[in-house]
């Protein structure tokens, strides 16, 4: 079990077969190039030693991330400790191979009948070992670095999931008693109702209890919502209304599990059930820009409800499930407008892979 637990933690490494990484190997590169010119003197001219030094370690930073993406699946195998080893011994390598054949290529009679010799180092050991300490110190930060980061992001995960049972868990109480009085009341006057409410309440908690996918489609997760107002339906009966503008929503879009339903059962509790006269509840969505907006809207008559401690807690994990999925390109707005209490989410659109996008049954 133990080590299991290394193997997953060894994920630690940013994956380097995307462009975006490889884009950063390229930025960081060109950097160093730049402050090494500076801060050095030289014989050669500015621009000359720049080029000179770019390309030396751009080949140095190109075939590492080459090298780096075709063992990936190899390395998150391995623990922290024998991972990090190995990514170290395979970038002194690389650094090591690439100085002494840059010592090679400079003494070729190509460069020499051109007069690039003094572009390239003379000696070819002490070229090589000075660039591999200075690799072995800059690897060993730069690891550092990405384990730090990885823990970091791992324990945000983590939290947001504890916060994830939290709000399950807060779905189970009142909910629950509420529920079961309804259902035990219509077992005599409308049986097939009360079969329908317990097939209902089954639904809602084997979606809203389960952990085994952190994200679904919009689809599912409106149909959770449904769900979860045909269940309180029963119980307030026509002092809840729902609108649906949900046919222009994506139902392939993935979005994290537990974003709708917790809204629309807030949207419930402290806006419906307090007015005697009821209320609608509306969630409508759109898609422009390729961006998902999504905005849930009920009454609210009372100024403290939006202060309660558990609409707080529901709003804070849901932004930050948010953000943690699709980073900054995600927005959560929450507040009172005049008698309304309005929640807007927008969020990018991303669609599951095996399905293309069709539209939300409304």
């Amino acid at each position: 079990m133990n080590t299991d637990a290394g193997r997953t933690r060894a994920f630690y490494l940013p994956d380097f077969c995307t462009s975006r990484v490889t884009l950063a190997i390229v930025l960081i590169g060109e950097l160093t190039a730049f402050v090494l010119t500076l801060a050095r003197q030289s014989a050669l001219d500015f621009w000359t030693d720049l080029v000179r030094t770019s390309l030396f370690l751009l080949w140095i930073g190109l075939v590492s991330a080459a090298l780096l993406c075709a063992l990936r699946s190899r390395l998150v195998r391995l623990t922290v400790a024998a991972g990090s080893v190995a990514v170290l011994a395979l970038i002194t390598a690389v650094v090591a191979a690439v100085s002494v054949s840059a010592w090679l290529i400079g003494r070729t009679h190509l460069v020499i009948d051109a007069g690039g010799a003094p572009l390239f180092p003379r000696e070819a050991r002490s070229f090589a070992v000075r660039n591999v300490w200075i690799a072995v110190v800059v690897t060993g930060l730069a690891l550092r670095y990405f384990y730090v980061a990885h823990e970091w992001r791992r324990s945000v995960e983590l939290r947001a999931a504890a916060r994830v049972h939290a709000l399950q868990a807060r779905i189970r109480p009142h909910f629950l008693f509420n529920s079961m009085n309804t259902i035990a009341a219509l077992t005599r006057s409308n049986p097939p109702r009360a079969e329908a409410a317990v097939q209902d309440l089954a639904d809602l908690f084997r979606a809203t209890l389960s952990d085994q996918r952190d994200t679904i489609t919009l689809a599912e997760e409106l149909e959770v919502a449904r769900t979860y107002q045909r269940m309180e339906q029963l119980r307030l009966g026509q002092r809840l209304k729902v609108e649906w503008r949900t046919d222009s929503l994506p139902a392939n879009a993935l979005v994290p599990h537990l974003m709708i339903q917790p809204l629309l059962e807030n949207a419930i509790y402290h806006g419906i059930e307090p007015r005697a006269e009821g209320g609608t509840v509306t969630i409508s969505g759109e898609v422009a820009g390729g961006l998902v907006t999504v905005v849930v809207r009920n009454p609210l008559d009372d100024p403290s409800a939006e202060a309660r401690e558990g609409n707080r807690l529901a709003l804070a994990n849901i932004r930050e499930r948010l953000g943690l999925m699709y980073g900054e390109r995600a927005l959560m707005k929450s507040g009172r407008f005049d008698a309304e209490y309005i929640v807007t989410l927008r969020f990018p659109l991303i669609e599951k892979p095996a399905l293309r996008a069709a539209a939300v049954p409304a």
